[in-house]
């Protein structure tokens, strides 16, 4: 599996995650919100740059022009709640493309124990196309798992993109060992070491969710 890590060069993506890390910054929900825009905006740009391509003639004004476009179909998927905006950034680079939605969540039995539950899935037929699932932390990675033998009930994809702002190094190692390796790549704004008693990633940013929408009860 491909690990492409944003903090391994400084970007954009640096300063935005400082932001969102930042306990005096991230209580801006609307900045909050804009940032996991804007991080979902330039790893879909770089994801651009990894597919293939096709041209197309067009008429221009004065003549036929040869361009450049993306020939294989691509979805977006993402898991709710904390999903939705970095999505948003994804879809405004890749604005035709087709999208899915997972609802993935953590059912607790005990403080510190739990299952991830899948509620809810609508996704179009996956098929040969390129799946990119934005899901903005990356704790353990068994909601991503989920969500991803979820979506392959409608089809299987051609090559899988994975995408996060967070992942902790265990998540990293298990998305490894689960996905098919030959065909997923992993993009990620930073690689965190551990993870506390609650499957919360360390030093993280807290509840990704909570802060784009409100603390939920």
């Amino acid at each position: 599996m491909k690990i492409v890590n944003f903090a391994e060069t400084n970007s954009l993506v640096s300063q935005y995650l400082m932001e969102m890390r930042n306990v005096e910054v991230q209580n801006d929900p609307l900045r909050f919100r804009r940032n996991l825009e804007r991080v979902g905006q330039i790893m879909a740009y770089e994801i651009s740059k990894t597919l293939d391509y096709k041209s197309v003639e067009v008429t221009t004004p004065l003549d036929v022009a040869e361009c450049q476009v993306i020939a294989p179909k691509v979805v977006l998927a993402t898991i709710f709640r904390a999903g939705i905006p970095f999505h948003q950034g994804f879809l405004s680079y890749f604005d035709y493309a087709e999208n899915a939605f997972v609802s993935a969540y953590r059912k607790y039995k005990e403080k510190e124990n739990f299952d991830v539950c899948i509620e809810y899935l609508a996704s179009p037929m996956l098929n040969d196309k390129v799946l990119i699932i934005a899901d903005p932390m990356l704790a353990t990675g068994a909601s991503m798992e989920l969500s991803y033998h979820a979506l392959l009930t409608k089809g299987e994809p051609a090559h899988i993109h994975v995408a996060s702002v967070i992942a902790s190094q265990r998540a990293v190692d298990y998305i490894a060992e689960k996905f098919p390796r030959e065909k997923t790549t992993l993009w990620v704004g930073a690689i965190d070491e551990h993870i506390n008693s609650h499957s919360y990633i360390v030093p993280g940013l807290g509840d990704a969710g909570d802060l784009a929408y409100g603390v939920k009860e």
